[in-house]
Order: C-alpha cells, then sequence, then structure tokens
C-alpha cells in the first residue's frame, strides 16, 4: 500500500523544499509518514469547507498550497476556526502537505506552468536559485519572464491573459496602447518581482493581486501591471498536482477540491 511518505517522497521531487523560501513553511505539517493512503485532495486553501469535503471523501491526505500552521500557535482548541478545523483533521487521521513556494519555484511549479499556458519563449527565473549541495538548480528560481511569440499591447494582452485563466474580469494598471514584447509572471501577490522584471527588460508583470502603493511603482515605471486574481493564477495547478499524482500512484485517487470557491466575487453594481 502506498504511504504517506510514498507520496511526500513524490512532492519533494516535483516541489523541493529546499526551493522554499526562507519565511515559508512547507512539507509533512499534520500526520504520520507511515499511514497508509488510498485517497488524497488537493486544494489551493485548506478551509473548513474542503477539510469536511476531506472527511466525506475519507481522504486520507490533503495537499494544500497555503500551509497550516503559517504562524506560531500555542493551543488547538475549538476556540479558533484553525483549531476547530484542525482537531477535526486529527479525529480522522487525514495528514496535510504543503509544498507552497517550493511549488512556486520549482522547475515544473506554477509560474513556469503560467508562462507555458502563455506560450511564452525564452522561459527563465525572475530570481534564479543558485544550486544546493548537489542538486542542480537549472530553471529553478521565484517567478518567470519570458518572450511573447508576437508583440501585443497591454489590452491585448489583457484579454488574452482572461481567456487563458477563464476570468471575465481582471484589474490592470497602465497604458492599454503599451506595447508587450516581455512579460514577467509571479503568481499569488507577488508585486515585490515588479523592480526584477523591469530590470530584465519586461513591460508588464502578470501577479494575481497587489497593493496600492505597488500599482503606484508599476505606473511610475511605465509599466503594465496585469491582476486576474490570487486564485485565478494559482489554483489551476493544484488540478494539475492531482493528476500528475494520480498518474504516478496507480492504488491512489487523488482528485482537486470539489468545494474550493474563490473567495473574491464580482458583482454588478446595476439592480
Amino acid at each position: 500500500m502506498t504511504t504517506i511518505g510514498d507520496v511526500c517522497h513524490v512532492l519533494e521531487q516535483l516541489a523541493p523544499l529546499h526551493l522554499a523560501e526562507d519565511w515559508d513553511n512547507v512539507g509533512l505539517l499534520l500526520g504520520d509518514r507511515a499511514t497508509g493512503v488510498t485517497r488524497a485532495i488537493t486544494c489551493l486553501t485548506l478551509t473548513a469547507d474542503v477539510a469536511a469535503e476531506a472527511v466525506r471523501c475519507g481522504a486520507e491526505l490533503v495537499v494544500t498550497h497555503h500551509p497550516i500552521l503559517f504562524k506560531p500557535v500555542k493551543q488547538i482548541t475549538a476556540a479558533t476556526a484553525e483549531g476547530r478545523m484542525l482537531s477535526l483533521l486529527m479525529r480522522h487521521a487525514i495528514a496535510v502537505y504543503s509544498p507552497h513556494t517550493a511549488w512556486d519555484n520549482s522547475a515544473g511549479g506554477i509560474n513556469q506552468q503560467l508562462a507555458e499556458r502563455l506560450a511564452l519563449n525564452e522561459i527563465r527565473p525572475l530570481r534564479p536559485r543558485p544550486a544546493v549541495a548537489n542538486e542542480p538548480a537549472a530553471g529553478t528560481g521565484s517567478g518567470r519572464y519570458g518572450t511573447l511569440s508576437q508583440p501585443l499591447s497591454l489590452r491585448e494582452l489583457n484579454l488574452q491573459i482572461a481567456r487563458e485563466l477563464q476570468q471575465p474580469f481582471l484589474q490592470t494598471v497602465g497604458d492599454e496602447s503599451l506595447i508587450v514584447e516581455r512579460l514577467g509572471i509571479a503568481c499569488g501577490a507577488a508585486a515585490e518581482f515588479l523592480s526584477d522584471a523591469h530590470r530584465l527588460g519586461c513591460q508588464a508583470l502578470l501577479t494575481g493581486e497587489a497593493r496600492f502603493h505597488a500599482c503606484l511603482e508599476a505606473r511610475e515605471r511605465g509599466m503594465g501591471l496585469i491582476l486576474p486574481g490570487h486564485y485565478a493564477t494559482e489554483r489551476f495547478s493544484m488540478e494539475v498536482l492531482a493528476r500528475q499524482l494520480g498518474d504516478h500512484f496507480t492504488d491512489l485517487v487523488v482528485q482537486a477540491s470539489e468545494s474550493e470557491r474563490d473567495p473574491v466575487m464580482t458583482l454588478s453594481a446595476s439592480p
């Protein structure tokens, strides 16, 4: 039988933990590597809804992109939402693994997948990672950038990204007529890569969300900033990861969470 440890081993090959940012909390965060596993689910964020879904479907493992126990915890009680969720998971012996920024930064992870979905050429990391010990670093690092198949106006690029990520609405900063030949990519909430993208000759940066002052910085640099949403830039990759794990383990049923939804909604102001 496949064990939690077996799945962790494959996850650590797909997203080596040394690629994670120093501030992150990655790896097996709850559970026993020796426990057998027959069903697992993947998700972007482990919420109460996802935890309840894991219990209903009999999953022994949840692979969540965003880690649990991110901040130091002194108590796990029913007094908090996180405490109630963790108690539920422990009662049902459900393990939790998070690859987070190791998956963002890996050679085949989220940022690489985004760049490939947009058919960028000459894809490279915005911040390459040096080799660690005897592990190669080729293609690993934070963010990605590459050249478009053909130059597009910022407006045209926004429309292409909206179609590719199936987002009817997205936010953008910059002159719609700006011609973009080279695009930077940093999934999630990563507008801190604006300076890297600018230095590398990118006319625009794609990230999920950004603070107001980052939007001002993009405008001051004369760059485009494309913001389709945190969920849209990352959730799809957890569906990819579910398929990869399912293909690797023939005795393991893996599916992306069916209950997870983007918490940010777009409402019409019309009556």
